[in-house]
């Protein structure tokens, strides 16, 4: 029989194993394990593990970091033959993550508890709620309090407690149990005397109790508790039950109801088994909200919309498709994890939607993730592909009518997107059509999600740096003048990066800060990765460029995690060889990514092997249509100066003709090869000598 482990984070962080506790070593290997726990079975990198352990982190730190998982790994499966891979606790991508059930963690368990507790009969839910409220040990994550990484996780399920002894005592009001709703209530308003919520039903409670003047009495209670602690005066709610009470209305009587359900009905409407709108300090007037930590009220609101939104939304109502695709959108700018997350999740979405048979669905589905997208190398090419697929499926079977020209636009602009960097694509051509619909909608959202599929599709051939800053600049008046913060943000990085190739970096620098203040300003953390990477190429492209390499190391660092593995790999192998001689400076153990067929004739030759990199040179591809055309251009030109191959310099000077009077690979705002003008010269130099083969 397979043994069961799981882990305990309601109170101090602990694992057991068959009921037996496991041996967790010291406090650091706890935060190792708690942090896992909170990221609920997502990655999280090296990087940011080292960063959570540590305020300053000490040399060898990321050592440290896999010493603590192995000593875990260990801990979790004493079993494990040695090198056999772990089950629990995982190596994946960058980091690590623990892959365990839902029902593996106390925490995750109460908050299904509590949710499932929504849907049941008052008896079954007060059951539930007792047996979930009963796995507290104290508070949650307890010997992590002090721990930014765990403030929002340990807010959001002490709020959560807190919800599961209201709709406790909500349930046992409904089942006319309100004398034994009573004394808990009484506890619960002494630790947490700003929560209307709960004075209303101990007021209730009381009341049907038969103790009218003790619900009076607490109600003056909660005005002086309010005021004195919170400087506020009594909520809607606290305020009608106090004259219901003294008016002893009807509406405050026991009335037997088969559910909890039943119950918050009633108070909905006013009548039957509760006070009219008693407890609606949950979502009326937002008076609980001050005095208190804006985590704390950010986790409140969050919980008590989703759960609204999951008793009103119907499970099987294409709302929620497109909520899902509106929660993806926003996740999607928020960082690394959101990124990744939004990406996993947005192709189900688009299959269900499909499924439905629903054309108009689909397309606003589709189109409605109008993500702003800097990068023109796919994060997951087989992904782009298959929602290429479905935006095609989906034109085709839309009606032909001008109602439905706004999501044939975004359906166009979404092939533009997907198809980036893809040479002999319909993205050009889907491009152009979703930006003259746009233009001709006069719809400002639109425009500037067809202008990011332009900008996507502009990269045809060398030399259209201009071009793109034509489109920036456009992205940045019309965002600026309609409030389209991401798309705004998005012009700057376009201008960032046309503004390097044209060699103008004062106005590079201007665009780099607003888009930096921008995103401070709006919570856009990935922005800073494509910053601190111009920065880098600022340091590559000085006249005293010996800070580069730190710089460029330091940016790296920034994408573990971020979530965006186009940008990543190989990215730091190909800076790094800009800054020295071509061939000489590739390094053969470099991590290259996508681009080894352009490094691979350089490898060679940097190692003597002359005959093999002249083959690879004839090899190698051409360099894909995107922000390292010219970049890549270069690097193949590289190459065919050291071995004389004057196929390869012909081919090179008319990639790289157009493009003259641009810094090559600066396009992309984050390394260069430098002028374009200096390459042409050495091709041409090249190309006057007589062939000696």
């Amino acid at each position: 029989m397979e043994q069961r482990t799981v882990f305990g984070v309601l109170g101090a962080v602990v694992a057991e194993r068959d009921g037996d506790p496991l041996a967790l070593k010291g406090p650091r290997h706890r935060a190792v394990l708690a942090r896992l726990i909170v990221a609920r079975r997502r990655v999280v990198p090296v990087a940011r593990l080292v960063d959570d352990l540590w305020e300053v982190p000490p040399p060898g730190s990321v050592g440290a970091v896999q010493t603590f998982v192995g000593a875990l790994r260990r801990a979790l499966e004493p079993e494990r033959p040695p090198r056999a891979p772990a089950r629990l606790l995982v190596t994946e991508g960058p980091g690590y993550a623990l892959r365990v059930p839902p029902d593996a963690v106390d925490a995750w368990r109460f908050e299904s508890a509590v949710g499932d507790a929504v849907k049941l009969p008052a008896e079954e839910a007060i059951g539930r709620l007792e047996e979930a409220l009963g796995w507290w040990r104290g508070p949650a994550y307890a010997e992590f309090a002090e721990e930014g990484w765990a403030r929002s996780e340990r807010s959001r399920l002490a709020e959560l407690r807190l919800q599961a002894v209201e709709r406790r005592a909500e349930a046992q009001l409904a089942l006319g149990r309100a004398a034994e709703a009573v004394p808990d209530l009484d506890a619960h308003i002494a630790e947490h005397p700003w929560r209307e919520d709960a004075w209303c039903l101990l007021g209730l409670a009381l009341y049907r109790a038969g103790r009218q003047a003790d619900a009076l009495a607490v109600l003056r209670r909660a005005r002086v508790a309010l005021a004195d602690r919170l400087g506020l005066d009594p909520g809607p709610a606290l305020r009608r039950l106090e004259a219901d009470i003294l008016a002893q209305a009807d509406g405050l009587k026991y009335s037997a109801r088969p559910a909890l359900e039943d119950e918050r009905e009633a108070r909905k409407r006013g009548s039957g088994g509760a006070a009219p709108g008693y407890g609606t300090g949950r979502g009326g007037g937002g008076e609980e909200t001050h005095g208190q930590h804006p985590d704390d009220v950010a986790a409140r609101i969050w919980t008590r919309a989703t759960a609204a939104y999951d008793r009103v939304v119907g499970t099987g109502s294409p709302a929620r498709l497109e909520s899902a695709v509106g929660l993806m959108r926003n996740l999607a700018v928020t960082g690394g994890g959101g990124l990744e997350a939004a990406r996993e999740q947005r192709m189900a979405v688009v299959a269900a939607a499909e499924e439905s048979g629903d054309v108009e669905l689909t397309a606003r589905v589709i189109g409605a993730y109008d993500v702003p997208a800097i990068w023109t190398r796919a994060d997951d090419p087989e992904l782009a592909g298959r929602l290429v697929a479905a935006a095609e499926r989906t034109l085709a079977a839309l009606p032909g009518e001008p109602a439905y020209d706004g999501a044939r636009c975004r359906l166009l602009a979404t092939i533009a997107l997907e198809t980036r960097g893809a040479h002999g694509s319909r993205g050009p051509e889907a491009a152009r059509e979703a930006e003259e619909i746009a233009r001709r909608l006069d719809d400002p959202a639109l425009l500037a999600f067809a202008l990011n599929g332009t900008f996507m599709q502009s990269f045809t051939r060398a030399g259209l740096a201009a071009r793109r800053d034509g489109i920036g600049a456009e992205l940045v008046a019309l965002s600026a003048r309609h409030g389209l913060t991401t798309f705004e943000i998005l012009g700057r990085l376009i201008r960032v990066q046309s503004r390097c190739a044209l060699a103008d970096f004062p106005a590079a620098d201007e665009h780099a800060a607003a888009a930096d203040r921008l995103a401070e300003r709006h919570e856009r953390p990935l922005v800073g990765v494509f910053t601190e990477w111009y920065r880098a190429l600022r340091l590559a492209a000085s006249p005293a460029p010996e800070e580069a390499e730190a710089a460029y190391r330091a940016a790296a660092a920034r994408l573990d995690g971020a979530g965006m593995p186009g940008l990543e790999h190989g990215l730091l192998a190909l800076a790094l060889l800009t800054l020295r001689a071509l061939p000489d400076g590739a390094d053969p153990d470099a991590d290259w990514g996508p681009y080894r067929p352009w490094a691979e004739p350089l490898i060679l030759l940097a190692t003597g092997r002359r005959k093999e990199a002249a083959v690879a040179l004839r090899a190698v591809p051409e360099p894909p249509r995107d922000l390292l055309y010219e970049a890549l251009c270069c690097l193949e030109v590289g190459a065919a100066l050291a071995l004389g191959d004057r196929a390869a310099l012909e081919r090179g000077r008319a990639r790289l003709l157009p493009a003259a009077g641009e810094l090559a690979g600066a396009g992309s705002g984050l390394l260069t090869l430098g002028p374009v003008d200096h390459w042409l010269g050495r091709i041409e130099a090249a190309l006057r000598e007589p062939d000696t083969r």
